[in-house]
């Protein structure tokens, strides 16, 4: 019985507002994030996922706030990510409203965090944000990156995906840095590559610009795709994915 696949929307947020840019960088405003997420919620969203892409300490309260004013308006899943450093970061942001928690950076730095949140919430709570791009000093050719996609991290991208689930953590969404806003259609390879070392649940994100971008995604392995700007944008509407997926074969909610 294989699960449906989750149609995701990505609402990258700075300062309380919804950005996008290509590659991390020059972003532009795209909305306020309660309101972008009711109209995802009505359009048929699976889940939402909210990335605070700065992350400072002085955005926390922001966070919390925007993730209490979303929960109160949707009924979806709600995963976020961003400056999540400690199992006491999780539980704030779950008594927030997230059913889900991103964690990135601080599991790189410290990979025993991911034991402690999956020991403490469930590894249901927990999605490993893997931020990954093309390398030819890695054995897999994935190479974990940092901030942003700016600095390797100097870790295997399949390597560290199999070690984090080992580990407790319950879900995968993997970034493709190459790919990210380019709208070239989403790294089957990676997806393809991450697959082959873990059963836990696979978000695609990345790279998504054309409809047909989605059922390869689903072929290459992933369980979930998430995308952002041609949501944003109006590009697409989710509906128009999940016609796509079924007439592909694919089971959709």
């Amino acid at each position: 019985m294989s699960l449906s696949v989750r149609v995701i929307p990505c609402l990258d947020v700075d300062a309380g507002r919804v950005v996008k840019g290509v590659n991390f960088v020059d972003l532009r405003d795209a909305g306020d994030p309660v309101e972008m997420a009711t109209v995802y919620d009505a359009e048929g969203a699976d889940e939402l996922t909210f990335l605070d892409i700065t992350a400072s300490s002085g955005n926390r309260v922001t966070t919390y706030d925007m993730v209490g004013r979303t929960a109160d308006q949707v009924f979806i899943p709600l995963t976020v990510g961003g400056g999540v450093r400690t199992a006491d970061d999780v539980d704030r942001l779950l008594r927030a409203g997230a059913d889900k928690v991103g964690i990135n950076t601080a599991a790189i730095a410290r990979p025993e965090v991911i034991a402690e949140i999956a020991h403490r919430f469930g590894n249901q709570v927990l999605v490993l944000s893997v931020d990954a791009r093309r390398s030819a000093d890695q054995p897999s050719g994935f190479e974990v990156t940092t901030h942003g996609g700016r600095q390797s991290a100097g870790l295997d991208a399949v390597a560290w995906v199999r070690q984090a689930t080992e580990l407790g953590a319950g879900e995968i969404l993997l970034n493709s840095m190459d790919a990210d806003g380019t709208r070239n259609g989403f790294d089957l390879d990676m997806i393809s590559a991450v697959r082959g070392v873990t059963q836990v649940p696979l978000i695609a994100s990345g790279g998504a610009g054309r409809l047909d971008h989605f059922p390869a995604a689903v072929d290459a392995g992933a369980d979930a795709l998430l995308a952002a700007s041609v949501f944003h944008f109006g590009d697409m509407t989710i509906g128009q994915v999940k016609d796509t997926l079924r007439t592909a074969g694919h089971d959709v909610r």
